[in-house]
């Protein structure tokens, strides 16, 4: 009679086929539904940015901000670097700082303000969505940046090393037509990424959750996310942010939420974090490629982040750690 049990026990569990199958069925279409949203977002706003440097108004602008980043210990032509960044992303700041000739210590600044605050609308929305306010995000992500700024300014030690440069900024220059045809290249193959990759996460957050290596992650996790004041139900989502970056862990994020997995309040706080820290990996390798140091980059970001975590408990009286 046991062995009878045990073979209808066996026959009710899945096959791995079956499995991939419903794991499939519940995480594609959820994704999908994020890429068009994320991508909703992106794709008019990077059309309206490349317009911009076009026409030569983000340049203008510019001008404006050139006495403040002096102050900052960066040259007036940083800052079409720095608005590059907040509008559209890293890829788009590097490939303008790299055209100016700056010198390796104001692109370290330039790129800790960079991975602080770039791509900042569409990451704005992103965070507004999965429970924070967003004013307070714009004024934590730029105020952070400047911060950070002065940081270095202060503490890195004077460095004149000129970066090879072939020629100045190209906003403002070259035929609309042509640009427009770069421009829609990039966005359908940045397109397809989004999709592939939203959906690749989905699958793999599944798979982590029914093998339960996601609460595996969560308890190895917990004492150090204590000491940067987060909550526990968020270590998978604080893997996500610094792995893959807010604008492709975003389907994470908002599935978390769906399914009860982390509170609105909980996810808050990690916001507070990852809006400052976030896409360790990626990001900050893309800047140690064109040589900006790796520590200068990671560390205050960390730094900044733990103690606007900290602050923020402690102005909205949540001592207490979940």
């Amino acid at each position: 009679m046991s062995k009878e049990k045990d073979y209808e026990r066996r026959r009710e569990v899945p096959s791995s086929s079956g499995m991939m199958r419903s794991i499939l069925r519940e995480t594609v279409p959820s994704s999908l539904r994020t890429a068009r949203w994320l991508l909703s977002i992106m794709i008019p706003v990077s059309l309206l940015v490349t317009l911009l440097g076009y026409s030569g108004v983000l340049g203008f602008i510019s001008q404006y901000l050139n006495p403040f980043f002096h102050f900052l210990g960066l040259s007036g032509q940083s800052a079409f670097v720095f608005l590059t960044g907040i509008f559209l992303n890293i890829y788009s700041a590097i490939a303008v700082m790299t055209s100016l000739p700056l010198t390796m210590r104001e692109m370290t600044i330039l790129a800790l303000m960079c991975l602080i605050s770039h791509n900042l609308i569409v990451e704005i929305l992103i965070l507004k969505k999965t429970g924070s306010r967003p004013l307070e995000m714009i004024l934590i992500r730029l105020g952070s940046s400047v911060l950070g700024a002065v940081m270095l300014n202060y503490l890195m030690p004077p460095d004149f090393h000129l970066v090879n440069s072939l020629n100045e900024s190209t906003a403002g220059h070259g035929e609309l037509v042509p640009l427009l045809k770069t421009w829609l290249i990039n966005t359908s193959i940045l397109s397809v990424k989004v999709i592939v990759l939203l959906t690749g996460l989905m699958i793999l957050q599944k798979v982590l959750e029914d093998y339960g290596i996601l609460e595996i992650m969560s308890k190895t996790l917990s004492p150090v996310l204590r000491v940067m004041g987060l909550p526990r139900q968020g270590s998978f989502l604080w893997i996500v942010a610094n792995v893959v970056g807010l604008g492709y862990g975003s389907a994470i994020m908002l599935d978390q939420l769906e399914r009860e997995r982390i509170t609105l309040k909980q996810n808050d706080i990690v916001n507070h974090h990852i809006a400052v820290c976030h896409s360790l990996l990626e990001d900050t390798l893309l800047f140690v490629a064109i040589g900006v140091s790796a520590f200068w980059i990671t560390f205050p970001r960390l730094f900044l982040a733990i103690v606007i975590v900290w602050c923020y408990r402690l102005i909205t009286r949540q001592f207490v750690l979940e």
